[in-house]
């Protein structure tokens, strides 16, 4: 009876420390949880997604998520054993038994989930970021500081191109051509959109193409009639002649940054070309957008092809035939309804979507975006991103009558930039700063040149304009019927 009594207490004994480490273990989770709970709440949410985006960070989750997944199912499986299911009969042993290995199973697939999240995560930047075909040469630019990422400047610019390159294709045209110009403290962003179709394009002096084309870019036409030295072939011309650059590789997007900067008067600091049927993928990836079709949209070869007007939710093919068809209609009404697009994605594509549709989001950047934004930026630009979703964004494009393509105002467009950029600086609604760098000069110094009169243009010269503003919101007049039939 004795022997029997000891057993008894070192079974309770053994019960009770088995609890109390049971309770210490779950303690400890209770208390990271709440630690990591309250670390979130504690710091802004662009500067979490922004340091989420390093990869020391991205390790860490990995890591994190496998040893505290594989620390779980040894717990459970360790429980289970120790609760001696061998003393049960066979039916009892296979319920039990069954009963662990799912809960071990369901235990340990939400930190899979997020080790996987977290992989598929870093190739998608990989892919995105890595080093341009085109910067190969260049050297490394200094690492951003930490007090100062923007190096003093007031204002980022980043150019944003959509192309129509495909396998079946020779060359980028960049037919859609947006330059954000953000306010890096409070947010406010203009964004400028130049017609594909600008003509007699002005290179800064003193470069390669300036010297190659001291007039304007101007080429013979096509052998169909057609022109090539319009904006949206500048890519693709500087890429084909590398003799002009002492035999350099792959100058387009280089050119392009400084032509555009030439032409706005601004310092163009990156690009980011999205492979326009690409972009379909990711406005599939999350769930599509709501946009109000003005008038029924046409496209197609044969013109089978239809969006319909009226409010509706757009999938990712729709939306770019929306924003991308010119059939009974013109480039400057399709350049509206690319800002349309812009706008919808901007205000429809917060985070909470993103991050519940990670994975498809994730899947869908591959080869969809090309850009030289160096990969330590984006722990900035991830912040400044949100900033710029709940600060004033207005749009400004150089279309008729504003601006001749055919005979461009060099001087106007400057002058409507500088302006544009003054409007939104005195724009309200500031945001949180998470820097406060100095004010610095946007212009680049040099005026364009004023065009020496051609007279087979001159009958298309631009109309002198009035005072009215030609700055608008992002969305404004998305959704009102066209005059173009």
């Amino acid at each position: 009876m004795a022997r029997a009594g000891g057993t008894g207490t070192r079974g309770r004994s053994s019960a009770c420390r088995r609890r109390k480490t049971g309770l210490v273990l779950i303690s400890l989770y209770a208390v990271a949880l709440l630690g990591l709970l309250a670390f979130v709440l504690s710091n802004d949410l662009g500067t979490l997604l922004g340091s989420a985006t390093q990869d020391s960070w991205i390790t860490a989750v990995m890591i994190g998520s496998g040893v505290l997944g594989a620390a779980w199912f040894a717990l459970i499986v360790h429980s289970f054993v120790v609760l001696r299911p061998h003393r049960l009969g066979q039916a009892g042993q296979v319920l039990t038994g069954t009963l662990a290995g799912l809960l071990a199973v369901v235990v340990v697939l939400p930190f899979a989930y997020a080790a996987h999240s977290a992989s598929t995560y870093r190739q998608a930047l990989d892919d995105i970021f890595q080093a341009p075909v085109e910067a190969v040469d260049e050297p490394t630019p200094p690492a951003p500081k930490p007090e100062d990422p923007w190096a003093g400047r007031e204002r980022i610019n980043i150019l944003l191109l959509g192309g129509d390159a495909d396998d079946h294709r020779v060359g980028v045209r960049t037919d859609s051509m947006h330059l954000a110009s953000v306010n890096v403290r409070t947010g406010n962003t203009v964004l400028f959109s130049l017609p594909r179709n600008l003509e007699d394009v002005r290179f800064r002096p003193g470069t390669p193409m300036a010297r190659r084309f001291p007039h304007g870019f101007d080429l013979p036409k096509d052998p169909n009639g057609g022109s090539s030295d319009l904006l949206n072939s500048v890519w693709e011309y500087a890429d084909a002649h590398p003799e002009l650059f002492g035999g350099k590789q792959h100058q387009g997007a280089k050119v392009l940054m400084d032509t555009i900067g030439y032409t706005l008067g601004l310092r163009v600091d990156w690009y980011a070309l999205v492979n326009m049927w690409g972009f379909a993928r990711l406005i599939d990836a999350i769930g599509g957008i709501t946009i109000t079709v003005e008038q029924d949209v046409v496209f197609g070869k044969y013109n089978e092809g239809l969006v319909k007007a009226g409010t509706r939710r757009l999938k990712g093919a729709d939306a770019m035939w929306y924003a991308r068809s010119r059939t009974f209609s013109d480039d400057y009404t399709r350049m509206r309804r690319q800002r349309c697009v812009l706008g919808a994605l901007l205000d429809q594509a917060d985070p909470a979507t993103l991050l519940t549709r990670f994975n498809q989001v994730a899947r869908a950047t591959k080869g969809l975006i090309r850009t030289d934004i160096p990969r330590p930026m984006l722990e900035h630009l991830v912040p400044l991103a949100l900033k710029v979703k709940n600060a004033k964004v207005t749009s400004l494009q150089f279309v008729p009558p504003l601006i001749n393509t055919g005979y461009p105002d060099w001087e106007l467009i400057r002058s409507l930039a500088a302006k544009a950029i003054r409007e939104s600086e005195r724009a309200e609604r500031p945001v949180a700063a998470t820097a406060s760098p100095s004010p610095s000069p946007t212009g680049s110094g040099t005026a364009a040149p004023a065009k020496t009169p051609n007279p087979k243009k001159t009958a298309n010269k631009r109309p002198k304009q009035d005072d009215d503003n030609p700055v608008q919101g992002l969305t404004q007049g998305c959704g009102a019927p066209s005059n173009k039939g």
